[in-house]
């Protein structure tokens, strides 16, 4: 069984909506394309990094569209590893529409997300779930999932879609190597699925050494 790895860009209040580009999301953000201030040589080897061993992507329905206007328009190469990979692996396309598939490689996903993605999984090492925050909800939800890779980054929206949000279901993950901090603040984060569900407990207990005073 292969894994999914999902890769999500987020503000410090965790909003991951329309990261690359102000027309990224049609739906009135005014921030869109916050990240690209942000970026720096630190981060941009983390992204390619994380994208080593990939050998499938899934992605949501505006996602793929995003990625199919550019990518097979870009030139592979050493000096364009993503371009060699994007183009050369399989796209698998969750969309309740009827999508334009142009790009070599894709396949429409049918209704029944979590068996698809589960098939996805015994077919393929490694999958890449990039942004496609209404997918990665359903991820969540259905714990489909093997690890996520996170990249906060210094700065508040306020509005916009949350990378954790309706789809979220009590989770227990595990941090997988030291957190990364790039020369512009932002901290990358890579996270895998733990076992059981969030325990509570009781700061206030003797064996704590934590009192609330008189």
């Amino acid at each position: 069984m292969g894994l999914i790895d999902i890769e999500l860009f987020a503000t410090l209040d965790l909003v991951g909506q329309a990261p690359g580009g102000p027309d990224e999301d049609p739906e009135g953000f005014p921030f869109g394309g916050w990240q690209a201030p942000l970026l720096d040589e630190a981060a941009g080897e983390q992204i390619t990094a994380a994208y080593e061993g990939t050998d499938a992507l899934l992605l949501g329905r505006r996602t793929y569209d995003i990625f199919a206007a550019y990518w097979p328009h870009q030139k592979g190469g050493e000096d364009n590893d993503i371009a060699t990979l994007f183009n050369s692996i399989p796209k698998y396309v969750a969309s309740r529409g009827t999508p334009d598939l142009s790009w070599a490689g894709s396949t429409h996903l049918g209704p029944d997300l979590p068996g698809a993605v589960r098939e996805i999984r015994d077919r393929h090492q490694q999958v890449k779930v990039v942004g496609s925050l209404d997918l990665v909800q359903t991820l969540l939800r259905e714990k489909l999932f093997d690890r996520i890779d996170l990249w906060v980054h210094p700065i508040m929206l306020g509005v916009g879609k949350k990378v954790f949000d309706d789809g979220t279901v009590p989770t227990n993950v595990t941090l997988l190597q030291p957190p990364a901090v790039s020369s512009k603040g932002t901290v990358y984060l890579r996270y895998g699925l733990a076992d059981g569900t969030p325990r509570t407990g009781d700061m206030s207990a003797p064996d704590r050494g934590v009192g609330h005073g008189d």
